[in-house]
């Protein structure tokens, strides 16, 4: 991996950790709804704007019964729920919790493809379910009412990505931009039944709300994104999955450093056992990574 690419997977890494801390920020002043309405509205916005001046085509009259699965199960729903147990539960949690997504991948695709996991996936299940019970233990303790309902709900949003991820992979090949794009204006026509249904801010956002919002959609969906779709380009598929085990390290720093939030021993030894479950139900080592890596420079 080069110095650029190094690059790109922190700083992308320390983008979407950071949606966390802006949905902790959002989600109790707003509401669930407002906050990932314009969320995707705004990274609809912002990735049209690009393919405008990438000469992309979207071919929403042949993609969108595709678009409309994606943007249900990657984003409309998962942000919903994340964004509901945010109004609860801390973003160093949150961001621990949705590392368990290639777990639910792994198993949702076992049953998809009726192929058994293996000794090793049952294993990372294993510590995955163990993870979850240090951190959900802990903290449901030491929460307020509803606790352990918003733990559960970033959990399904967690499912809610498995489901995505074993849908993509059965699905046609569609381009990898035009699958963020087209996803999240889905998920902005599905998210409008929310705002009559949910609750909306009484009062007038501060400055520091609003900048959260903004965040949120363009920077933490749009620009997250477009750095993706290109490691993906220069580095693989398995060697972008990297980003899964650093996002926890930085949504757990953004929180401790702007919320003050604590982290202790229990955060530690849960986080431990999460990403441990997830390398060890995908088979992601930092070895099989430079192999894969010396193979694609070594006929490049």
């Amino acid at each position: 991996m080069n110095n650029a690419s190094l690059l790109r997977l922190l700083v992308l890494s320390a983008i979407w950790g950071a949606s966390f801390l802006f949905m902790r920020v959002g989600a109790p002043a707003i509401g669930p709804a407002a906050l990932i309405f314009l969320r995707v509205a705004l990274a609809a916005v912002f990735l049209w704007c690009v393919a405008l001046g990438l000469r992309k085509a979207l071919a929403a009259g042949v993609h969108w019964r595709h678009y409309l699965v994606l943007g249900m199960f990657n984003s409309a729903l998962p942000f919903l729920l994340f964004a509901h147990a945010a109004e609860t539960v801390s973003a160093s949690l949150l961001s621990i919790l949705n590392a368990t997504a290639p777990i639910w991948a792994a198993v949702i695709g076992a049953v998809w493809w009726r192929k058994p996991l293996s000794s090793r996936q049952s294993i990372g299940l294993s510590c995955g379910v163990a993870g979850v019970a240090v951190l959900g233990g802990i903290e449901v303790a030491q929460l307020p009412p509803g606790g352990g309902p918003a733990i559960a709900a970033a959990l399904l949003a967690a499912f809610s990505y498995g489901m995505a991820t074993t849908y993509t992979r059965a699905a046609s090949a569609v381009d990898p931009f035009a699958n963020a794009h087209g996803s999240m204006w889905a998920a902005t026509l599905l998210l409008v039944p929310t705002l009559f249904v949910l609750p909306l801010p009484a009062d007038t956002p501060t400055t520091g709300v609003i900048a959260a919002v903004i965040a949120l959609g363009v920077l933490c969906s749009g620009v997250a994104y477009l750095l993706y779709f290109r490691l993906i380009a220069d580095i693989g598929a398995t060697a972008a999955l990297t980003v899964t085990f650093l996002i926890p390290a930085f949504g757990v720093l953004w929180g401790h450093l702007f919320l003050g939030e604590a982290v202790g021993w229990h955060t530690l030894l849960g986080a431990t056992l999460v990403l441990a479950g997830t390398g060890l139900t995908t088979g992601f080592s930092p070895a099989s990574v430079l192999a894969l890596w010396r193979a694609r420079h070594a006929h490049s």
